[in-house]
């Protein structure tokens, strides 16, 4: 049943109880009561005709009820119909927008102190850990260079035109020597000139697929290796996290649940579906439980939008992480008048 139908199967009295469940386990995080919500209602009811609207909402699958006699929680399902179709937004608050506003500083040239500010602030104001993808150096590339630094360990150190410097350590294909290394970035230096790292992926992709024959077979994976470093490094600079401390500070918090979070939030390898899932379309996107792609938790929600550069071109993600029990309706506006923050400041930049 999609969500409008569901939303139509509920009458006010139930769209009521539901409404008041939910926005009760928000605040609380606890299971709710009969009795608790029989106080709380608008219509005077009894706690056995609220339990009994309870029971049909479970039985929608919108509730979920722990125990037997605990109460009901909100289902993963409960939660997106709440969501998308009854929560309601608050406006962003003048001490929280001065917060974020202070971060812009004069520094305002150094993106990666900025997006740190940001991210530090993000986590501050909304009790969550905050996730900042930064926007890739498109400036054209001038030279780059394989160093070898052991057996399983290698350096890429790349030039751009505009005198930016990126080195990243990575993981080589087995195998390598220093002469295969050499060939590489002789075969990468050939073709880079006057090309961004996004332009320089794609003509290589197709130039490996056409010259295979002429690379050493060792060669072509250590193009192919470099190549993905950008986009699937074990650990990429271009994402700050800040404030993972503050999803223990939940009485409820789960540990082993946190400690998986903590995890992916380490050592995540495919940290650029982060951007993808912001580039499905413009706007505050919220993921629950299992709807998050990015990380085995699933008890985890992720509220992320996307901030764009003067083209109007998407370029990187802001996002706060916490449990499902986010303020959802105070949390997505941040989110939002972060992310057009960051865009509006990054437009005005020269490079």
């Amino acid at each position: 049943m999609s969500q409008e139908s569901l939303l139509s199967e509920l009458n006010d009295r139930s769209r009521e109880v539901f409404r008041r469940v939910v926005e009760t386990y928000l605040e609380t995080g606890e299971p709710v009561g009969s009795r608790t919500l029989t106080r709380a209602l608008s219509e005077q009811l009894s706690a056995a005709t609220v339990r009994n609207v309870m029971q049909d909402l479970e039985l929608l699958g919108l509730l979920d009820s722990p125990h037997v006699s605990a109460g009901r929680l909100p289902s993963q399902r409960g939660l997106r119909l709440f969501v998308d179709g009854m929560m309601e937004i608050d406006s962003v608050t003048q001490n929280d927008r001065e917060m974020i506003d202070q971060t812009i500083g004069n520094d305002s040239r150094d993106t990666g102190a900025l997006l740190d500010r940001i991210s530090t602030a993000l986590s501050s104001i909304t009790h969550g850990a905050s996730l900042v993808l930064m926007p890739k150096h498109e400036a054209p590339v001038r030279h780059i260079e394989f160093v070898s630094l052991a057996y399983d360990r290698a350096l890429v150190v790349l030039v751009f035109a505009d005198g930016h410097v990126e080195n990243r350590l990575f993981t080589p294909p087995p195998g390598q020597t220093p002469s295969s290394m050499r060939e590489a970035g002789n075969f990468l230096n050939a073709m880079a000139e006057g090309r961004t790292l996004s332009e320089l992926r794609g003509h290589i992709a197709r130039e490996i697929a056409a010259r295979r024959s002429e690379l050493d077979a060792l060669a072509a994976d250590l193009v192919e290796s470099g190549l993905a470093l950008w986009d699937n490094g074990q650990t990429d600079p271009r994402l700050i996290v800040r404030g993972r401390s503050n999803l223990l500070d939940s009485e409820a918090a789960d540990l082993d649940r946190i400690r998986v979070l903590f995890d992916d939030l380490e050592r995540k390898r495919d940290i650029v579906e982060f951007l993808e899932l912001a580039e499905q379309g413009e706007g505050v996107r919220i993921f629950i439980g299992s709807e998050n792609k990015l990380f085995s938790l699933s008890g985890s929600a992720l509220v992320v939008s996307p901030y764009m550069n003067a083209d109007r071109k998407i370029v990187g993600a802001v996002g706060v992480i916490g449990p499902t029990r986010l303020n959802y309706g105070r949390i997505v506006p941040i989110v939002d008048y972060t992310a057009q923050l960051v865009g509006r400041v990054l437009s005005g930049r020269k490079g």
